[in-house]
C-alpha cells in the first residue's frame, strides 16, 4: 500500500546519494569543519543575502529545536508556542527536559500564532513567581499545513522586538512553505524577520539534516559548545554538509518542495471536486480533507495515512502528506479510489 503518512518515508534524492558515494573516501576534518559543510554554509548565506548569519548543521528537527532553545534561554525563561506546536505536542517533552517550560497559546485551526494571542499569555505571567516568557516558537508550515504571510511575520517580528522576545521559526517544512502558492516570503526575508530558524532537509529530500540559522548576534556565542554538550555535534559532519551543498547548489531544495506541493494540489483539487471540505485551506504538502468514516475505511484498505481529527459522529479530518518523491501515479490511484466510492 502507498503511504501518505509523511514526507520522510523514502530515503534521499539520488543526487544526494551519488554525492555521498563520490566523496566517500575523501578524508575530511570532523564536527562540521569539513570543506563540504563550510561550502554549504557559505552557499546558504549567499542564498539569504546575509554574510553575518551563523549556520550550524544538525541531524533532526527535535534536536535542532531543543539545542537552540536550550542555548537561547536562561534557566527561568520559557518558550511560547501554539497549542498545536511541534515542541508542545510531538517532541516528548524535549524542551521541558532541558529545563524550560513550554507555554501553550490557543490558536485557530491553522495553527498560527498572533500578537494578540501571545499578549494574553504575557499578561498571565506578570512577575517572578512564574516562568518568564522569552522565546516565541512558530513553524512554517504549521502543524496544520498553513503558511505565514510576510505581513503576519512582520507583525510578529515587531511585536517580539517591542516585548523583548526572541522569535524562532521551525522550518522542518520550510521548503513547502516557501514554494506554496499562498506564500509571499523569500528565504532572504527570514534573517530580517526572525532571530533564528532552521531549514529542514529531512522532510525535503535529505537522508538527515537541518541547517540552523542564527541571525541575532546575541545568540551566536558559544553555540558549538551547546551543540557538543547536547550530543548534536556530528563527528562525520560532512554527511549533513554534503547534503545541503547538493540541495542548494542548483536550487534542488526548492524544486523538490514544489513537486511535493504540486502533488498535494492535484490531490486536494480532486477531493474538492468530489464535494468535500478541508479542516484548513490546502496550501502546502500537508492537506486535511474532511471525509465520511465509511470513505476513510475504504481508503485505508489501499493507502496509509493518519486520521487527524474527529469532526462529528460521521466525519473525520484525515492528514495526507505528499513528498519530494511522490509519483503522480500514486495520486491518480488515490483519486480513482475516491471517485469509485463516491459514484457508487
Amino acid at each position: 500500500m502507498y503511504s501518505f503518512k509523511n514526507d520522510y518515508s523514502e530515503g534521499a534524492h539520488p543526487q544526494i546519494l551519488n554525492a555521498l558515494i563520490e566523496t566517500n573516501l575523501v578524508q575530511e576534518d570532523g564536527y562540521g569543519e569539513d570543506q563540504y559543510s563550510l561550502q554549504a554554509a557559505k552557499l546558504l548565506r549567499e542564498k539569504m543575502n546575509d554574510d553575518e548569519v551563523a549556520i550550524h548543521f544538525l541531524t533532526g528537527g527535535t534536536q535542532a529545536n531543543l539545542t537552540a532553545i536550550a542555548a537561547f534561554l536562561r534557566p527561568h525563561e520559557a518558550a511560547v508556542a501554539a497549542a498545536t506546536g511541534h515542541i508542545n505536542v510531538h517532541e516528548t517533552g524535549a524542551i521541558e527536559a532541558t529545563g524550560h517550560k513550554v507555554l501553550a497559546v490557543p490558536s485557530g485551526k491553522d495553527g498560527k500564532l498572533t500578537p494578540t494571542g501571545i499578549q494574553s499569555l504575557l499578561d498571565a505571567h506578570p512577575d517572578e513567581h512564574m516562568v518568564k516568557p522569552k522565546l516565541v516558537y512558530i513553524s512554517d508550515t504549521t502543524e496544520n499545513g498553513a503558511v505565514y504571510t510576510k505581513k503576519e511575520l512582520e507583525a510578529l517580528n515587531a511585536f517580539c522586538k517591542n516585548r523583548h522576545l526572541y522569535l524562532y521559526l521551525d522550518g522542518a517544512r520550510l521548503g513547502s512553505a516557501l514554494t506554496s502558492p499562498a506564500n509571499d516570503l523569500q528565504l532572504s526575508d527570514l534573517p530580517k524577520l526572525v532571530d533564528a530558524f532552521y531549514v529542514g532537509g529531512t522532510k525535503n529530500g535529505a537522508l538527515i539534516g537541518e541547517a540552523l540559522v542564527i541571525c541575532n548576534d546575541a545568540l551566536k556565542d558559544d553555540f558549538r559548545f551547546i551543540m557538543k554538550q547536547r550530543g548534536a555535534m556530528l563527528a562525520k559532519g560532512r554527511l549533513t554538509g554534503i547534503q545541503f551543498l547538493v540541495l542548494f547548489r542548483d536550487n534542488l531544495f526548492f524544486d523538490l518542495a514544489a513537486h511535493a506541493n504540486a502533488m498535494a494540489l492535484k490531490l486536494s483539487n480532486a477531493i474538492q471536486e468530489a464535494g468535500y471540505a478541508f479542516l484548513t485551506p490546502p496550501v502546502s504538502n500537508q492537506i486535511f480533507p474532511i471525509l465520511p468514516h465509511s470513505l476513510l475505511d475504504t481508503l485505508h484498505q489501499q493507502f496509509h495515512f493518519f486520521d487527524w481529527e474527529k469532526i462529528d459522529h460521521e466525519h473525520s479530518a484525515a492528514r495526507l502528506v505528499t513528498s519530494w518523491a511522490t509519483k503522480e501515479e500514486a495520486i491518480d490511484a488515490f483519486i480513482a479510489s475516491l471517485k469509485e466510492k463516491v459514484t457508487r
